[in-house]
């Protein structure tokens, strides 16, 4: 006998399809801005070596103490649940000028023992950004350009697809060490932006990027999509990074010409309130500016806060800046141990309440959240 197959249904394939999609996740309905992460600090740093942190202590007793932490891989970070990264860069738009610190001269000329070998694959060499902390002194680094940075950041999302939106804070390196030896630091000038948006576009492409320009949308002003919290929805902003110009001044002013309210730049910037551009604050000291920045976070406005800093909190072991960091409710905290350093004997680490990946902000969340975790 021959089986007659019937069409299904407009109702009956409706619920085969639905079977067949995974259940939508309701907390992608919220805001980016209703989350809060745990993220580090210098995040692409390494140790100073020890020859070289000797004959630093030596010269200059106490002075380098604040510098006395280091970071494992961007990728290891992030799996452990980071969602906020910070990397410093220098301008090298011919190639090779931050190729050969000073510090390595200077433990050669000492006679003491040498650390391992630096950018064994030639990568300073090569025209582009540079991640270094401070040239010639601080410049042990886990990612040796910042195209190299970006190319691990992309693998690492590509694999993790639903990923909670991660921050990345820059800083923009030209202040030189004013002593012989010292390499001169190139300025960033309107061309230097130009390329660094440029290397971020072809490191990630558009669309692993949340650019001022998505925030804005329709409004007329980046900080009027901020204030009337209209921020990319969860589920939209997984899988992204948003990056952010931490500097002030003639700097900043620099990156924002020629683009109000950022238009067509990639990075967020550090503008006040009351600026068309403002949308991501850094304010760094959550006791002393725990008001602010409750009162920033309520209004709309991102913010990135410190847990510790110069080590202070590592070495006395005290968490009363920790916990303020995160009652303030500024979306990302930043911490040099996010893994406590033994040398210190504290034990003191900084951990997200609740752990994972995020959680629900505090100031700025959901009343009655869809779910325990974002």
């Amino acid at each position: 006998m021959r089986t007659i197959l019937r069409p299904l249904s407009l109702t009956a394939l409706a619920a085969v399809l639905a079977a067949a999609l995974p259940a939508a996740d309701p907390a992608d309905e919220l805001r980016m801005n209703q989350i809060q992460c745990l993220g580090t600090h210098n995040s692409y740093k390494q140790a100073i070596d020890p020859s070289l942190w000797q004959l630093l202590d030596q010269a200059n007793p106490g002075r380098f103490k604040g510098l006395e932490y280091s970071h494992r891989s961007l990728t290891e970070q992030l799996d452990h649940g980071l969602r906020k990264l910070e990397i410093d860069v220098v301008y090298d738009p011919e190639g090779g000028r931050y190729a050969k610190p000073l510090g390595l001269k200077m433990v050669a000329d000492a006679g003491l023992p040498a650390g391992p070998a630096y950018d064994p694959e030639g990568l300073m060499l090569g025209p582009g950004l540079k991640v270094i902390h401070v040239p010639d002194i601080d410049f042990r680094t886990n990612v040796y350009t910042f195209q190299a940075a970006l190319a691990e950041l992309k693998r690492w999302s590509d694999a993790h697809p639903r990923h909670l939106p991660i921050a990345i804070l820059m800083n923009a390196k030209d202040r030189s060490i004013e002593r012989p030896g010292f390499v001169p630091l190139l300025p960033f000038d309107k061309e230097a932006y130009d390329a660094w948006d440029a290397e971020i576009r072809k490191g990630l492409g558009a669309d692993k990027l949340i650019t001022p320009d998505d925030v804005r949308g329709s409004h007329a002003t980046l900080e009027e999509a901020v204030l009337a919290h209209d921020w990319p929805k969860l589920g939209w902003a997984r899988g992204r990074f948003l990056f952010v110009l931490d500097e002030h001044g003639d700097k900043m002013e620099t990156y924002i010409e020629g683009h109000p309210s950022l238009r067509g730049r990639v990075m967020f910037a550090n503008a006040e309130e009351g600026r068309p551009e403002a949308a991501f604050r850094v304010v760094n000291n959550p006791v002393n500016d725990f008001d602010k920045i409750q009162s920033l976070v309520r209004a709309g406005y991102m913010v990135r806060t410190r847990a510790d800093a110069d080590t202070r909190e590592a070495r006395s072991g005290e968490t009363a800046r920790q916990e303020k960091a995160f009652a303030s409710g500024a979306q990302y905290v930043s911490t040099d141990y996010w893994e406590p350093n033994p040398a210190f004997g504290t034990g003191y680490k900084a951990e997200l309440p609740g752990g994972g990946e995020g959680r629900w902000n505090p100031v700025a969340g959901p009343e009655n959240p869809p779910s325990a975790k974002p």
